[in-house]
């Protein structure tokens, strides 16, 4: 008996060839859109830890911390927040910058976030922060790697996910406002693993981008960097979290 479909008799060989190479050229394609975004994140990240050091160590940290009351000075209360109004001009003015603004601009948010994080050396012990971001990275690339190559629609997440991150930010304001211990271990453990699936999740919808935007051209370059950026605040979120976990205070 004939069979209903039998792809040898309506696959000639010549588009079977055809098929293969699209193949081959979409795999290097996505490779090319995702080492891209990788490479802007690894890049952020660096430039991060850089001016961070290099504020701690000249002692140009101490000139964003009030003497008098060791909170934030007016210059730090600029560094802290100039990073998100870089953020929102990021993603609302995007459609209207060049690649080469955008990326620009996400190299000054990092470099921002370097000053901003600064403070953190005050605190921790250097040996503590550099487990912590060990640990952060060996976790964030097992992560990314299993939402980049699983199966699994992880669009599921996202709602989820929100409802989460804005559950961590009101516990944040409270703890803020009336301090508890076990409050705030609890707010670092919850927002671990609100980072961990955003990771995950995040990587694979950078990678379903790369089906509307290729791997080349402007806007695939911006759409790029947008992606580094989620995930550099995964990561950056991540590690914070966990270094109240595994950080001593000096």
């Amino acid at each position: 008996m004939a069979n209903g479909f039998d792809p040898r008799a309506t696959v000639s060989p010549q588009t079977a060839g055809t098929i293969g190479r699209e193949g081959v050229v979409y795999d290097a394609g996505l490779r090319s859109y995702m080492l891209s975004v990788y490479n802007y994140m690894a890049s952020g990240v660096l430039l991060t830890g850089i001016v961070a050091m290099l504020m701690a160590s000249s002692g140009a940290v101490m000139a964003l911390i009030n003497p008098v009351t060791g909170r934030p000075s007016g210059l730090g209360w600029l560094v802290t927040f100039a990073p998100f109004a870089l953020v929102l001009i990021l993603n609302f003015g995007l459609g209207r910058m060049s690649s080469t603004t955008a990326k620009a601009m996400f190299w000054a948010f990092a470099a921002l976030m370097g000053a901003s994080l600064s403070t953190i050396l005050l605190i921790y012990t250097s040996s503590s922060v550099a487990q912590t971001f060990f640990a952060t990275a060996a976790g964030f690339a097992s992560l990314s790697l299993w939402g980049y190559t699983t199966k699994r629609d992880l669009d599921g997440w996202a709602s989820f996910l929100l409802i989460g991150l804005v559950g961590l930010l009101v516990a944040m304001a409270i703890n803020l406002f009336w301090p508890s211990g076990p409050l705030g271990m609890t707010i670092s453990l919850i927002g671990i693993l609100i980072f961990a699936g955003l990771t995950a999740y995040d990587t694979q919808k950078i990678k379903s981008m790369y089906f509307f935007v290729g791997s080349t051209g402007e806007v695939a370059q911006k759409v790029a960097v947008m992606g580094a950026l989620a995930l550099y605040l995964d990561f950056i979120n991540m590690f914070m979290f966990l270094l109240r976990f595994m950080g001593d205070r000096r």
